[in-house]
């Protein structure tokens, strides 16, 4: 008999194991792969953005979906109380633009294998089988079955992830065992997920990052969304930092006519670009249009920037009109991508929908339907943009499901 039973071992339910065994709880972890915190090692490209040091009121700002759930997790596990816990497994942490916390070292591996050190010197034990049923007596949750034998605890909680990056064994299996409790679990959706465009010119760019460029999100005229930072053109269509973010911001792709407008030169005005377009134009009066922009744009980009432009490729700049140069200016400060879909799932950073939050106590993280059942991290139905706010979901509801199952 054991006093808690974790199923998943990703951040979530290492992070909750460590704090139920330090409650001085006796702690089972099932995790059906032979490694802890698979998902975890390569999450930030393999860096960790492990939170965000920002305010509290900044964070519920970063969760499009049921921010009001959490209150309670944040008020008993905020940022700090993250950052201070690393810290004090000997993890140094850094602060980056836009308040994101990564490990000085750059290495998602460090936080990992901290929170496996904590555990295994708490005495927390793992298992490597996949879960397959819960165990249910006079009402309550009272174990798990796996492996084809059953394993007794005072409670459970699941802290299985959803079904982003199935490869790394999030596949699902939380929501299976919630529904066999007889809860909700709401529409999974990719979340954080690369975007498809049916412009061909985004193959033509296949590989072309571009940093410290404005991306902004429209449906139909209607603005969205917007930011700065990196993006990448892909086969696809488009991925980076700043799509993924957009991405979350797209309830149904069906809804609407969707698509981005890519501010190439966020640092000048209208302007000030005008300017700099006619002293690269002065520059090079004689050459052909396509050659006198050389030094505006990355090489990749003139070609598809020049066509959609509508100026013939080989007119002289001497005779690129007024009307025609303004229009290219506009065309830098707005470069069009459409947008048809999201990627797979299964290559999405996190899963939107999970567990409905009216079926959770919002404090302790346990089921309303059946006592010593709880949640933590992606299965239950709360998301949030990049910037470590995810993680940050993950180690609060796995705190208070550790401290109060």
């Amino acid at each position: 008999m054991t006093d808690t039973i974790i199923v998943g071992g990703g951040a979530a339910g290492c992070f909750a194991a460590v704090w139920a065994a330090r409650y001085g709880k006796s702690v089972l972890v099932f995790e059906k792969n032979e490694r802890l915190g698979r998902k975890l090692r390569i999450t930030g490209k393999g860096r960790c953005n492990v939170t965000n040091n920002c305010p509290t009121d900044e964070l519920f700002r970063n969760i499009p979906t049921n921010p009001r759930f959490l209150h309670s997790a944040f008020a008993a596990f905020s940022s700090e109380d993250t950052m201070s816990f690393f810290e004090e497994l000997g993890v140094p942490l850094k602060t980056e633009r836009g308040n994101r916390v990564f490990p000085v070292s750059d290495s998602a591996n460090d936080i990992a294998d901290a929170l496996a050190r904590e555990m295994k010197s708490l005495g927390v034990s793992v298992v490597n089988r996949r879960v397959t049923k819960l165990i249910t007596e006079d009402g309550a949750c009272r174990g798990v079955r796996a492996g084809g034998e059953e394993y007794r605890a005072e409670s459970v909680v699941i802290a299985c992830g959803g079904k982003s990056y199935p490869a790394t064994g999030s596949t699902g299996d939380g929501y299976a065992l919630a529904q066999q409790a007889g809860h909700t679990v709401t529409e999974l959706k990719p979340s954080l997920v690369p975007l498809t465009s049916p412009d061909k010119y985004c193959a033509e760019l296949m590989g072309l990052s571009l940093r410290n460029v404005k991306l902004t999100l429209l449906n139909g005229d209607k603005q969205v969304w917007s930011e700065q930072g990196e993006m990448l053109f892909t086969h696809f269509g488009m991925s980076g930092p700043l799509v993924l973010s957009a991405s979350s911001h797209i309830p149904d792709i069906a809804s609407g006519s969707w698509r981005v407008l890519i501010d190439l030169k966020p640092a000048l005005t209208p302007e000030q670009l005008d300017a700099r377009i006619q002293r690269d134009f002065a520059e090079n009066l004689n050459r052909d249009f396509i050659n006198g922009i050389r030094k505006l744009l990355p090489a990749k980009l003139i070609p598809v920037a020049v066509r959609l432009s509508g100026i013939e490729l080989e007119r002289k700049v001497n005779s690129v009109t007024r009307g025609q140069r303004r229009a290219f200016g506009e065309l830098i400060k707005a470069f069009p991508v459409h947008i048809s879909g999201f990627r797979p799932i299964d290559e999405a950073i996190i899963t939107s929908g999970g567990v409905s939050v009216k079926e959770i106590d919002p404090k302790t993280m346990q089921s309303k339907l059946l006592p010593g059942l709880y949640f933590a991290g992606e299965v239950i139905d709360v998301d949030a943009y990049t910037g470590g706010f995810n993680l940050q979901i993950a180690f609060s509801t796995a705190y208070c499901a550790a401290v109060n199952s």
